[in-house]
């Protein structure tokens, strides 16, 4: 297994990045793109943030519709295929493609990580 040796951060700059926990509420293909499924988000705000994920060739949108998921919330917003994606959905990469962060216990929509 090859070790990959990453960049150290301060645990300073490590706090600036805002997790927390939201539920899928909404998934649909964005027919378009060969790679990305736009997600409406739960994150306990006042309306649901909208997130692209480039994970088509992995998981089909109902697939995703109910689950809860770690997000990074305060990224700069990015525009692809002329949508605004407002965050990131954590995922592990394995042979298999992403496997997306989950909760294993009930936790709030809105709860941060950290």
């Amino acid at each position: 297994m090859n070790t990959i040796i990453a960049q150290t951060i301060s645990f300073d700059d490590f706090s600036k990045v805002e997790l927390k926990i939201g539920t899928v509420l909404e998934a649909e293909d964005i027919e378009q793109s060969e790679k990305l499924i736009k997600l409406k988000v739960d994150l306990g705000e006042e309306s649901p943030r909208q997130i692209l994920a480039g994970v088509k060739q992995w998981y089909k949108p109902e697939d995703l519709v109910g689950k809860k998921v770690v997000v990074a919330t305060n990224l700069e917003p990015r525009m692809m295929m002329g949508l605004e994606s407002q965050g990131m959905m954590l995922a592990a990469d394995s042979q298999d493609g992403p496997v997306f962060l989950t909760v294993p216990k009930q936790v709030p929509v809105g709860a941060k990580i950290g």
